[in-house]
């Protein structure tokens, strides 16, 4: 029955809702009458939560006003006149202040007139699909209720209040309210009706609710359907029918429905991510027939594995928020869809709902396309960690309601769904009475599902273990039988190692990065109890914004002029704000392919990860390659490798006797789909591996007889010509060519700045999840600073030459820094066609920190914007993100060549590269060839329009200035990406530290 409450509540105590609130219940089609409400409504925006209520009366116009589109944000387009956008990590925009909100409070107020003809439904219900915050309804003048959880659909019980012919909803929503202390998310916070508001007759005879559970027996291959179907007397007969099953059972009444709630439908294909069989179901009552498509499948726990289907399950997935860039949180199917696809054809397998249901739509994509997901309540309380979790609703008596009706929402809504493998609490919430009693309601209503949820660090109250921004030292503990868990006391430890363990965030993906997955990836699979992870996040969360001269930039925090923000970190996807995949996103892809190769003792070893396909669906090739082109390729038969099945396949004779008879060739394996697949096309690569053999060449003898250089003398040779000065280039083969000088300086990136909500020092004692700790130690962009690297100055000590050669010598620091490089240019072949660079690097002692990179900057002309490169490629790589990069000979633009991040940032490393060339659209240019080095394998470069200080000085892409010439750096090392900014540091594997160094490069004029 609706519930008498005072209106005032839902702005001044933790209750849910108010009025005429109809029960949860599953959203599936309907064959139903309805009345979409989408369009435009009547619009009128205040700037406290005290406005007249003179919008409602249906007899009387209302006062002048705007028109908004519903569905929408009123403070997009983000103009200013309704507002601003705000985005928050932890703090509050808000006083900390529960369960009250302040009186600047921004109210929107909603109206829209609709023509009613022939409506004559014994029942009407009013269904908003999410709404934030807080909203209150009235139809023709009567006040219907109100309710909070933005991100939840409600419904309300209008019938009695609708009539013929012309009908006025009016809807006030409120900016903040007590469920803003529940929603805390890490995002922008976007007022307004942003999903969809729909009229639903419900007919005589119809059904009040539908949950059928699909599951399904392994042993037999059977289906099985568990009917809970809530429907009055007159609804009776229903009947199911599985089509495509050829089955169909008819329950005369509620009795017969009772008496046999499971029925066995059958041989079925079961329900997976990798094969998403699907079932077109309906249930049909005396007034309404409802349709769904029923995966069968099996969740289940046994001991330490979580199971589906009866085999081990390995997330390789991604958090995902509901964002696009121009529209906020509002759904656009096409962009979902194809988001989804882009996931499919990167190897994601998985994603969580970080951190609300999202639009019921997507939930049905991912059914259709084939992903696993845990789906999260719409509940994050992060903010009471700044006062260590004082007054935390999640504890609190008086917030018990509030928090149960949220879950009950988040299941009831989406139960039918056979993607949803797990229910999630909520994030980030601390812990405490209210959220065991969600995970108790939880496994009560749905015990097919196990139940999540991060902050229960001891399990006391969930089904598996959960962590986010683990190191992967930290998993090995986990996953181990011995050693100490965060927070947990020895029989606490007992008990959560007793759990399957997943990391529901780990590998964040702020700007260029994330590396280290491969490291993660590795101890993933040496522990069956652990079952992978969800990347932190899907996509970059920037607005786009025009600019009055026709450029746009995506905005972040702080670019609306919020009081309270946080910065750039909400730019942390794999795929950037409008969607273009980010070379983190090809890394993801390579280390999470479902196929696994590796080179054993002139053999391959190949090993099907997937958790149902076999190898059937691959085409497998193995080639021979050279810096020249391909030298031999054959396809090689592989049996029907099942899921989980390894084998070992010999490398054919004629791709041996292709790579041991040219020097400098690596040999390809790849699988590729056979057939077209539902989201990609035939010949879509899911896997890639190669074995290039090291390489090392003798360093040139040194220079015999040098001459002094004088002030005065012509430094011009046949090749190039110097500064007698400085021995600094001013030509190159009839370019214009400037430097090279020694560069250790990289634009930070957001994982070298390390300024998230939590950071980690590798070697600290103990990991800690963000939020709850900072580890000891400076992140790399302070400690680069602190020592100067930004700020190098060079000091020549001598110009000699001889015939054909020429040598400068040069001393590096920084001002205020006694550390030092001893730095060598020397130039050889000067009377010919092909000089070679030789760079030797001595540092002092007293260095105490990594490098950013060790390499040369030399300035090109601005028209020398092709490049091409042998070597890897064609995304970036470095040291600890290179397992998306493959050899090969690759093309780019300039522009193409770096990734454009919303804050500009170290990007566009290319790694092992045989040869460059730089040239202008005819073709002319600059060749450049790795030469010998003192370390195996080969150099790197970067080619940008700014310089690496230039790019650090810009906030946003259009702040860079006019480029007037090309910066290229010739790296013979660079330091590894790691993920701090939200997770572990680099590696130290993949850190740069000061040693001396001695690389080199030949020029050619091409």
């Amino acid at each position: 029955m609706p519930t008498a409450t005072s209106t005032h509540d839902i702005l001044g105590s933790p209750i849910p809702a108010f009025g005429r609130t109809h029960p949860p219940r599953a959203r599936v089609a309907s064959d139903a009458p309805l009345v979409d409400l989408a369009g435009d409504w009547w619009f009128r925006l205040s700037p406290h939560s005290h406005a007249p209520v003179d919008f409602v009366d249906p007899d009387t116009a209302p006062p002048p006003a705007e028109t908004i589109v519903v569905p929408s944000h009123w403070v997009l387009p983000s103009g200013g006149e309704r507002g601003v956008p705000i985005y928050t990590n932890i703090q509050l925009p808000i006083p900390l202040d529960p369960p009250h909100v302040p009186d600047e409070n921004p109210t929107g107020d909603y109206r829209r007139e609709i023509d009613l003809m022939g409506w004559d439904a014994p029942q009407s219900l009013l269904r908003f699909d999410g709404v934030e915050s807080a909203f209150r309804v009235w139809v023709n003048g009567t006040e219907v209720g109100g309710s909070t959880g933005s991100r939840l659909m409600r419904e309300f019980d209008v019938t009695g209040l609708l009539r013929e012919g012309r009908n006025v909803i009016a809807v006030r929503v409120h900016q903040w309210s007590p469920g803003t202390y529940l929603e805390d998310q890490d995002q922008w916070w976007l007022p307004g009706i942003f999903r969809d508001v729909t009229l639903l007759a419900r007919p005589a005879g119809s059904l009040n609710d539908v949950w059928l559970q699909a599951d399904f027996d392994e042993t037999r291959g059977h289906g099985v359907i568990t009917a809970r179907i809530d429907a009055p007397d007159d609804a009776f007969p229903v009947t199911i029918r599985v089509a495509d099953a050829g089955f169909e059972a008819t329950f005369a009444d509620r009795a017969a429905l009772e008496a046999a709630p499971s029925v066995d439908v059958g041989r079925v294909e079961p329900w997976s991510a990798e094969e998403p069989r699907l079932y077109e179901t309906s249930v049909s009552a005396v007034g309404e027939t409802v349709r769904l498509s029923a995966g069968f499948r099996t969740v289940r726990i046994e001991e330490d594995r979580l199971l589906v289907n009866g085999r081990p399950v390995t997330f390789r997935g991604v958090n995902r928020h509901e964002f696009h860039h121009r529209l906020g949180r509002v759904f656009d199917e096409e962009a979902v869809r194809a988001d989804l696809l882009t996931m499919k054809r990167h190897n994601i397998n998985a994603i969580r709902t970080s951190h609300y249901p999202p639009h019921p739509r997507t939930l049905d994509l991912c059914d259709e396309l084939g992903l696993w997901v845990i789906l999260e309540c719409d509940l994050e309380t992060h903010a009471f960690f700044f006062v260590d979790w004082v007054g935390n609703p999640s504890d609190d008596p008086a917030w018990r309601e509030a928090y149960l009706d949220r879950m009950q929402r988040t299941v009831e809504r989406d139960k039918n769904h056979a993607s949803i493998v797990l229910w999630s609490l909520g994030n980030e919430s601390g812990t405490g009475q209210n959220l065991a009693a969600m995970s108790a309601w939880t496994s009560r209503r749905d015990p097919s599902r196990p139940v999540h949820y991060e902050g229960d660090y001891t399990g006391a109250y969930t089904d598996v273990y959960s962590r986010m921004y683990p190191t992967p030292h930290e998993l090995h503990t986990i996953a181990g039988d011995e050693g100490d868990i965060f927070a947990c006391a020895p029989a606490e430890a007992a008990r959560v190692r007793s759990r399957p363990m997943l990391m529901c965030e780990y590998g964040a993906a702020l700007g260029t990065g994330p590396g280290g997955l491969d490291w993660y990836d590795e101890v993933v699979d040496a522990y069956p109890r652990l079952h992978g992870g969800f990347i932190w996040e899907w996509r970059d969360h920037g607005l786009e914004v025009a600019m009055a001269d026709g450029r746009s930039f995506f905005a972040y925090g702080g670019d609306f002029g919020e009081e309270v923000h946080d910065g750039n970190f909400v730019i942390d996807g794999l795929v950037l704000s409008d969607g273009i995949p980010s070379p983190g996103l090809v890394e993801f892809a390579a280390v999470s392919a479902p196929v696994r190769f590796s080179f054993v003792d002139g053999a391959i070893h190949v090993r099907n990860r997937a958790h149902t396909l076999s190898s059937a669906p691959y085409r497998f090739t193995i080639s021979a390659e050279s810096p020249d082109g391909l030298l031999a390729s054959e396809d090689f038969a592989l049996a029907d490798l099942p899921a989980g099945g390894a084998a070992t396949v010999a490398i054919p004779s004629s791709i041996t006797a292709a790579h041991a008879g040219t020097a400098d060739a690596w040999i390809t394996v790849t699988a590729a789909l056979r057939t077209h697949a539902a989201w990609a096309p035939a010949g879509h690569i899911v896997s890639r591996a190669q074995y290039a053999p090291p390489r090392r060449e003798p360093l040139p003898q040194p220079i015999a007889t040098p001459t002094p250089v004088q002030p005065g003398d012509d430094l011009s040779f046949r090749a190039a010509s110097f500064d007698p000065a400085t021995g600094a280039l001013t030509g190159l083969l009839g370019l214009d060519v400037a430097g090279p000088r020694l560069e250790l300086w990289r634009a930070p990136t957001d994982n070298d700045r390390g300024k998230g909500a939590g950071s980690f020092e590798l070697g600290a004692p103990e990991s800690t999840p963000r939020g709850l700790g900072r580890i000891p130690g400076e992140p790399s962009d302070k400690r680069w600073r602190d020592r100067g690297l930004h700020r190098l100055r060079h000091r020549v000590i001598s110009v000699t030459r001889s015939e054909s050669a020429l040598r400068v010598e040069s001393v590096v620091a920084a001002a205020d820094k006694a550390p030092q490089l001893r730095v060598a240019y020397e130039w050889r072949g000067l009377d010919g066609e092909r000089p070679l660079l030789l760079v030797d690097v001595a540092p002092s002692t007293g260095w105490d920190s990594s490098w950013p990179r060790l390499g040369v900057h030399l300035t090109l002309p601005r028209a020398l914007d092709r490049v091409s490169w042998i070597g890897a490629g064609p995304d970036e790589s470095y040291p600890d993100m290179a397992a998306g990069a493959w050899l090969g000979s690759h093309q780019r633009h300039i522009d193409d060549l770096n990734t454009m991040h919303a804050r500009p940032q170290e990007s566009g490393h290319r790694a092992d590269v045989r040869r460059l060339d730089l040239t202008d659209a005819s073709g002319d240019g600059l060749r450049i060839v790795a030469g010998p080095r003192r370390a195996d394998g080969h150099p790197g470069f970067v080619y940008s329009r700014w310089s690496a200080h230039e790019i650090d000085a810009a906030s946003h892409p259009t702040e860079l200035p006019d480029s007037v010439l090309n910066h290229l750096y010739l790296d013979d090392a660079v330091h590894g990406l790691g993920s701090r900014a939200c997770g572990p540091d680099v590696e130290p594997r993949h850190a740069l530290w000061p040693s001396a160094r001695t690389f080199s490069f030949r020029f050619e004029r091409i």
